[in-house]
């Protein structure tokens, strides 16, 4: 698990939207025009990280990695089918307790 705060997620996905823009060889007005995201948004956006959603999607849809985001958000198989196989493995587990001083 990674900690991070809210803020620092913000900042982050505004940079990771900034370098596909420019690496895209994309201005701040080419890219606001292309997604439909009015510019004083965008600009907002690369400088404080505040956004909503659906204008964050919109930037995605264009930069791209709007699919990974949607891949990543895919809840993960669990690793067990049935409750049979977690009494199991519990038997399987071995407690270790750390030495008394």
């Amino acid at each position: 698990m990674l900690f991070i705060s809210p803020f620092k997620a913000q900042s982050k996905l505004a940079d990771y939207i900034r370098e596909r823009r420019l690496l895209m060889e994309l201005t701040q007005e080419g890219l606001a025009a292309r997604s439909g995201v009015p510019l004083s948004t965008l600009r907002k956006f690369e400088q404080k990280g505040v956004v909503s959603l659906e204008s964050f999607l919109k930037l995605l849809l264009v930069v791209g990695g709007l699919e990974e985001l949607l891949e990543a958000l895919k809840p993960k198989k669990p690793d067990f089918s049935s409750i049979d196989e977690v009494l199991k493995s519990e038997e399987n587990l071995i407690r270790k307790r750390g030495r008394k001083k």
